[in-house]
């Protein structure tokens, strides 16, 4: 088995608490310089831990966010022909028209094989992609290189990047497509490591407002019906609130009066279910 490169060991980052089973798979991807393919609902943490991997390592972050109707070669490089048409009718431009290469602008994952630095790249929600983006896609990605074919040149990553492709399980990936990526599924997190994750946030939180929210919060997730349940970045944005509300007192959750619902429930069928709930909730 390939030796983890201690410098490249990620051991979590200063807002991202880690479960051992997620470090191993993450040291593990970056020791096989395989993509790590990260499932699970909204909310629970698949983006952040590239953000995490990021800061941990000291690498540059790039993004690509997918699109439904996204194509690879946007991914990988655009050729601006509009600039280039403008730069030929007005001419005033320093760039040289005839050279097409001045009009080529790298894509995320182009950026990601152009940098002399080693990055993260995160592919974010994959399943909005069709099985040809994604499968191309891993192709590129296998290879470490592609072709700009309107100039007839092979682009080849400088330095290999460090892979986080996020699925929200919208729809199924290619078996080709699994069988090239590590995995692993964030679970949505069990009220105790909910609780490490909100003292990381907020270090200075109180015992009862944290009992009481993290009560609260897992009840309403129990609601029937719920089509968007709050993940933990509501829960977070709903401390928040609370904490900055100078009218707000613990005992109100406890009497089951549940104040920013708004917060937790973004579509108005789960926000008009949980008021019709929270009247018959009792901490």
């Amino acid at each position: 088995m390939p030796q983890l490169n201690p410098a490249a060991v990620f051991n979590g980052a200063t807002k991202y608490v880690l479960d051992e089973e997620l470090a191993k798979i993450v040291n593990i991807s970056l020791a096989l310089e395989m993509p790590l393919l990260l499932k699970g609902e909204p909310g629970t943490g698949k983006t952040m831990l590239a953000h995490a991997i990021s800061e941990s390592l000291n690498m540059k972050l790039i993004i690509l966010n997918v699109k439904s109707n996204m194509k690879l070669t946007e991914a990988l490089y655009q050729y601006d022909t509009l600039t280039r048409l403008n730069d030929s009718r007005f001419g005033d431009s320093s760039r040289d028209v005839s050279n097409i290469e001045h009009y080529i602008k790298m894509g995320k994952i182009g950026q990601s094989f152009d940098l002399n630095e080693k990055v993260v790249l995160l592919i974010d929600e994959i399943d909005k992609a069709d099985t040809d983006f994604q499968d191309d896609m891993l192709d590129v990605l296998d290879q470490m290189e592609f072709d700009i074919i309107e100039i007839d040149k092979t682009i080849r990553a400088k330095n290999r990047p460090v892979i986080i492709i996020t699925s929200n399980a919208k729809k199924d990936l290619s078996d080709p497509f699994l069988g090239r990526c590590n995995f692993h599924h964030i679970a949505f997190p069990e009220p105790d490591m909910m609780r490490q994750i909100i003292r990381v946030h907020f270090p200075d939180i109180s015992k009862a407002l944290l009992d009481n929210t993290l009560k609260a919060f897992y009840r309403m997730r129990e609601f029937r019906s719920i089509e968007k349940k709050p993940a933990t970045r509501e829960l977070l944005n709903w401390i928040r609130a609370l904490k900055s509300d100078p009218d707000f007192e613990v005992k109100h959750l406890s009497r089951g009066d549940i104040p920013y619902l708004g917060i937790l429930f973004k579509k108005s069928p789960d926000y008009n279910i949980a008021r019709a709930n929270i009247s018959r909730m009792r901490l």
